[in-house]
């Protein structure tokens, strides 16, 4: 008798385990990325299956969106666990700037890490003649979704340029690959864009027609006022028919995600994120620029304590 309870025992413990296993709830991450022809796209797919195989129970899935301001809404509400949002987009979203598309400030953001810089990529048919930010006066120029992270750089710069939207013969607010085919299309002079270097829609752009890319000089970027706006270029031949490297202006990424996702779950996607960095690399060459000891520097919003963990461990923070 003691032998068959002993085994019952076993048996019927062996069978709660497997039970609870089976109906242990499922780890979602949602990732919110931007347009599928950008950067934040394919870096938002090479994340989801790195979580995919590397978190026990996770349920990935990455959203196309309209990239940092309705990221960074998105995630206030609870509708995704990890976002990526240019670094002037996080802070005007902490602070509550109205006119950058935040009524209130978002009290829930709490940063994974810095990622790779952006880069302000304002190109144009070489037809238009626009060689300079004084050239687009009186041109077409698509500057991406209203209130968006490119179009509230576009504001930036054109206002330390001494431009306005005013000045322009028409301003298009369009996502990267339909203005890219405006362009084309002989529809469109020029295009704004805030993205990785060596983006899928300037490449497929510069392949089929002669570009001219258009200077930001130093100068205009202290006009800016702002410190997440830093000098920077484009290097040489980033693109077809671009021999010489282009001042421009750089913004850091930011990944976020929001307070309540839980301290283990924020740890695995950081640490995951670092020990995969080659493998993220082959989603998107810019994130060839994400770097652990840059990470935790410089963010404007505090850690989540998931990442400040990891960071702890790796010695970088």
């Amino acid at each position: 008798m003691r032998v068959t309870s002993r085994f019952s025992l076993f048996a019927a413990t062996a069978a709660l385990t497997v039970s609870c296993a089976a109906n242990a709830a499922p780890v979602f991450i949602n990732i919110l990325t931007g347009g599928t022809s950008g950067v934040y796209y394919p870096i938002g797919v090479g994340l989801s299956q790195i979580y995919s195989d590397g978190i026990p129970g996770a349920k990935t899935s990455v959203q196309a969106t309209k990239a940092s301001v309705e990221n960074l809404n998105l995630l206030q509400a609870g509708r995704g666990e990890l976002a990526l949002a240019l670094g002037d987009s996080v802070a005007d979203a902490k602070n509550g700037v109205e006119d950058a598309g935040f009524k209130a400030p978002l009290t829930k953001l709490r940063a994974i890490a810095g990622a790779y810089p952006n880069y302000i990529q304002i190109v144009a048919n070489k037809e238009s003649g626009i060689k300079t930010l004084a050239d687009l006066k009186g041109k077409t120029i698509s500057v991406g979704a209203p209130k968006s992270g490119t179009e509230l750089n576009a504001r930036a710069i054109f206002k330390a340029a001494g431009l306005t939207y005013e000045d322009m013969s028409k301003v298009q607010y369009l996502p990267f690959a339909e203005s890219v085919e405006l362009i084309k299309n002989r529809q469109l002079d020029a295009t704004l864009q805030s993205s990785g270097l060596g983006m899928a829609a300037i490449r497929d752009l510069s392949s089929t027609m002669p570009l001219n890319y258009v200077a930001i000089p130093p100068d205009v970027v202290t006009k800016i006022g702002n410190a997440a706006y830093q000098p920077a270029q484009i290097p040489a031949n980033t693109y077809d028919g671009q021999p010489e490297s282009v001042p421009t202006v750089a913004i850091t990424n930011i990944f976020v995600t929001r307070e309540d996702v839980s301290e283990d779950v924020a740890y695995q996607m950081t640490k995951l994120m670092f020990e995969n960095l080659t493998r993220l690399g082959n989603s998107h060459s810019a994130a060839k620029d994400i770097k652990l000891q840059n990470a935790a520097r410089n963010l404007p919003i505090p850690l989540h304590p998931g990442a400040e963990r990891y960071y702890k461990e790796a010695g970088a923070l």
